[in-house]
């Protein structure tokens, strides 16, 4: 993702406003390498600036997915989460606390797949599933992280 300046000029080159909520937002993902939620950007950001709204969350958040800044992510039914590494990457999913990280796999576009007759693959997303380090070792009792309000996860 650009900084935070690149895509305030960005959003005024299509015609988009610029507001100080905006601005917290850019900031908040630059040089993110998490996997945020929507809630949790809003939760971060209203520590920021107080009264900061979920819809502006929202707008700003499809608004950079559709200019290719992000990568909007479907890992769980129901839950969007928000990806500011844009490169070629796939992605490690723990079942037990939801962490999700950037893994990097080499060869994907050589795999053999039957049944893709008549089909064009435009992206290949690959998910790992499983348990991370920090649940497998035990150290949450619960299995689940406490999250960092200052920090979108």
């Amino acid at each position: 993702m650009r900084p935070p300046n690149e895509l305030s000029t960005a959003f005024r080159a299509i015609g988009l406003k610029v507001t100080p909520q905006r601005q917290v937002l850019f900031s908040l993902l630059h040089d993110h390498d998490g996997h945020p939620s929507a809630e949790s950007i809003h939760l971060a950001a209203s520590a920021v600036m107080p009264g900061i709204s979920l819809r502006t969350v929202y707008q700003t958040l499809n608004d950079l997915v559709a200019m290719g800044e992000l990568q909007q992510l479907q890992l769980t039914p129901g839950s969007s989460r928000f990806d500011p590494n844009v490169s070629d990457h796939h992605h490690l999913v723990c079942d037990r606390c939801g962490d999700v990280r950037d893994v990097y796999v080499g060869g994907v576009t050589g795999l053999e797949v039957q049944g893709l007759e008549g089909f064009s693959i435009a992206i290949t997303d690959v998910v790992f599933r499983g348990t991370c380090a920090t649940c497998l070792d035990g150290s949450s009792a619960t299995g689940t992280r406490t999250p960092d309000p200052t920090r979108p996860t």
